[in-house]
């Protein structure tokens, strides 16, 4: 049996070709998300390849850093536990639990669905373009979350744990205030989308989620009363 971790060969994919596009500017331009090419000119691969891009060292090396935080538990979490006996049936997938393929879809769902906002607001704007995995981060991000709701998360140089309930509300709402504000070139919506899909995906495969969920926070909470 190979025990192979996906999320280190998602990194791993993302680095290089991200590396490779940044020497290549044909390449690059050819991945990026370009809804007026996707809608016009039905290049549908771009849903896809440009979360695989990123525009600098410092977007590659944060995308990937927390999707390497987040991710690696993530995978192990679903690999050695089973969620989802309520909606899938049991089969093995590549020597081993279901949780790969719940991966995939947590992941690559979160690029298709983080991207549709761009498609609608966009697709007659052949000068619109993103890239980068943050949608698909996002979704992981999210699931965590979920899972784990009450282990504390840190933000880069603040070493103040916040309870990742807490951290995933202002997250969720930070993404939402600044998709509505506009004019920071970021994708906010984006961002939104694809954690919101990571959530509504894990609910609508296993709904006891959200109780574990409920229960978590009340324990955690009822510590402090």
């Amino acid at each position: 049996m190979i025990d192979l971790s996906l999320n280190t060969i998602v990194i791993g994919l993302t680095v290089i070709v991200s590396l490779l596009a940044f020497n290549n500017r044909e390449l690059w331009s050819k991945m990026l998300l370009n809804p007026y090419q996707v809608i016009h000119r039905k290049q549908y691969y771009r849903l896809i390849t440009h979360a695989f891009i990123h525009g600098d060292f410092v977007h590659l090396f944060f995308n990937m850093f927390v999707l390497y935080s987040f991710g690696q538990v993530i995978e192990l979490v679903l690999t050695r536990e089973d969620y989802f006996n309520s909606v899938l049936p049991d089969f093995e997938f590549w020597g081993t639990s279901k949780g790969y393929l719940i991966y995939v879809l947590i992941y690559l769902g979160g690029i298709l669905f983080s991207v549709i906002p761009a498609l609608q607001k966009n697709k007659d704007n052949p000068g619109y373009n993103s890239l980068g995995a943050s949608g698909a981060v996002s979704a992981v991000v999210m699931v965590f979350i979920l899972i784990l709701p009450t282990v504390d998360l840190y933000l880069l140089f603040i070493p103040i744990g916040i309870p990742g309930f807490i951290f995933g509300a202002f997250y969720l709402y930070y993404e939402y205030y600044m998709s509505k504000r506009g004019g920071t070139g970021i994708a906010h919506d984006a961002h939104l989308l694809g954690g919101i899909y990571g959530v509504v995906l894990m609910l609508v495969l296993e709904p006891s989620l959200g109780t574990r969920f409920v229960e978590q926070i009340a324990g955690f909470i009822g510590q402090y009363i």
